[in-house]
């Protein structure tokens, strides 16, 4: 499914049109510093800089042969061919520095801009200002009018966040997103490490109806039985069900009951999709996830919340189911790039974005100089496919549902505040104080100095009992005012459109990162190295 990299330009005039956005542009000014046009980086499908643009930038760690935060994405799974669709097993790359030539380069040179006299720069109003301004609502318009070819986002009042949902998390407007409650994978994606996320899916039609009709009883049974082959569950609760009106024994005790909670496996789907047989640890033909990646917001009562305003737009779509063979011949082969150090290749559909080789397509939008939305460029969609193609620890290239709270309490928008810290499936211990054992940190690159001040002693020990009695909200979360100084420097980011140079949000310098890898230097020791962690979780 690879092939060598041809630049194509794909509606360059939206990018065009989303840069010369005119009104309110004053306002903006007054709410973010101004940046000359040659102070900003060149959005461009014409180049391509780093062509090791997959590999992300906690890659380029020091680990010091102790710290590893690697683990997260690099695993092996001894019974991977009966146990899991992913059978990657890139264990290997926790340390390892195993890249190419031009990978041993850190290209993510953001990673050392030093942004504090910047935030000097931006009020605390005047940020919060800025994050609670709506940059979605006015996309898909803009889309339309440019005759875009790929997905235009259809979700009414996405900008809301919850607002938009229901409380089974249904979307209000009859798009048929639906919003699930996850816990967030460490730890890029902890609001303490500067962005705020939900993820939506949405299953085909006919994963919907029951004769042609909208069934949401037939559209939960559904997304139950995926998330119980993707979970590779026994059993699963489900919200309550009349098994005699879909004439189905979904709890599998030989008899059909007016109130079933429980779902036991079954060979195909429900209703109208009926036909289409449960594959595996693999999504259906047709499904979509939608993902935003937000600011941190900060709410009147000094809570962390998910703001209006959007980073990124970024989305999924499952174009092509994969036999068994397929994808044991797609894993041999990724092997076989990687032991041979070939760079990094895939299929360009344009405006539908990368295809990952694995029958996904990805695309995504990014904020503009002036904060709206823009299709990412070339080279800034190649940031999205490492994660999403070849690395051993995703299931079917994702993340999220696998991590979802299970059953009907999972359904409903993201709400950190009462989940508990579940472990990994595959060993004991809460997942985030494994993590901080891990790591020593509370990000990859042991930066985060509010965490390390809040769950560690000054002599390095983790506060065991402070984190064994907290909530994820209060374990991942940053004080109000460190969420402002993130978002600030952020917007660093935005004003010079440097997204090729990375986006992880630093307010100083990095220090444990490497500027350059030296492969000679020792990897992880073995008792730093990890083999017994999995993405799902064990909510028991």
């Amino acid at each position: 499914m690879k092939q060598q990299p041809t630049i194509a330009t794909f509606s360059l005039c939206l990018l065009l049109t989303a840069c010369q956005f005119e009104p309110g542009q004053d306002e903006l000014d007054q709410l973010l510093p101004r940046v000359h046009e040659a102070q900003r980086t060149e959005v461009s499908n014409q180049k391509l800089l780093n062509q090791e643009a997959t590999v992300p930038a906690m890659c380029y760690t020091k680990t010091e042969q102790t710290h590893n935060p690697c683990y997260v994405c690099h695993q092996s799974y001894p019974d991977a061919q009966n146990t899991r669709y992913n059978q990657l097993s890139d264990f290997g790359l926790q340390g390892g520095y195993i890249f190419s030539d031009i990978g041993t380069e850190n290209h993510w040179q953001n990673l050392f801009t030093d942004r504090r006299q910047w935030n000097q720069q931006i009020s605390d109003q005047q940020i919060l200002d800025y994050i609670n301004q709506d940059n979605y609502s006015d996309l898909s318009a803009r889309l339309k009018a440019e005759k875009w070819q790929g997905f235009v986002p259809d979700l009414s009042n996405y900008h809301l966040a919850a607002k938009a949902f229901d409380t089974k998390g249904l979307a209000l407007d009859n798009s048929y997103w639906v919003a699930f409650n996850y816990k967030p994978l460490p730890s890029t994606f902890w609001p303490t490490n500067g962005a705020t996320d939900d993820v939506l899916i949405r299953l085909p039609q006919h994963f919907r109806e029951d004769k042609g009709q909208f069934s949401e009883s037939i559209y939960f049974l559904n997304l139950a039985l995926l998330e119980l082959s993707i979970k590779s569950l026994d059993s699963i609760d489900v919200f309550p069900t009349n098994e005699t009106l879909i004439n189905r024994d979904i709890n599998n005790n030989g008899q059909l009951e007016e109130r079933v909670t429980t779902l036991m496996p079954q060979g195909t789907y429900f209703g109208d999709a009926h036909s289409v047989k449960v594959l595996y640890q693999q999504y259906p033909k047709g499904t979509e996830f939608m993902h935003s990646v937000r600011y941190v917001g900060v709410d009147e009562n000094q809570q962390i919340v998910v703001p209006k305003r959007l980073k990124e737009l970024r989305y999924m779509k499952k174009f092509r189911e994969l036999s068994k063979a397929d994808i044991d011949n797609r894993y041999r082969r990724e092997r076989k790039e990687k032991i041979e150090e070939e760079l990094p290749t895939f299929v360009n559909h344009k405006d539908e974005g990368f295809e990952n080789g694995y029958g996904w397509k990805i695309s995504g939008f990014i904020e503009d100089y002036d904060g709206r939305l823009r299709p990412q460029s070339y080279e800034e969609k190649m940031f999205c496919m490492g994660c999403h193609s070849a690395i051993g620890t995703t299931i079917d290239h994702t993340f999220a549902f696998g991590r979802k709270v299970p059953g009907p309490k999972g359904f409903g928008y993201i709400n950190l505040k009462g989940m508990k810290d579940a472990p990994s499936i595959a060993e004991p211990g809460g997942e985030i104080l494994n993590y901080f054992k891990r790591v020593s940190g509370g990000n990859e690159f042991r930066s985060n100095e509010e965490m390390l001040s809040r769950w560690f002693t000054d002599e390095g020990e983790l506060d065991v009992n402070a984190i064994m009695n907290a909530d994820v909200y209060e374990l991942i979360t940053p004080t109000p005012q460190r969420a402002l100084e993130l978002n600030k420097a952020y917007t660093h980011i935005v004003r010079h459109q440097n997204y090729i140079f990375g986006r992880d949000t630093n307010i100083a310098p990095l220090k444990n990162v490497h500027t350059k890898v030296d492969e000679t230097q020792p990897p992880l020791s073995i008792e730093s190295r990890v083999m017994a962690w999995d993405l799902r979780l064990n909510w028991q």
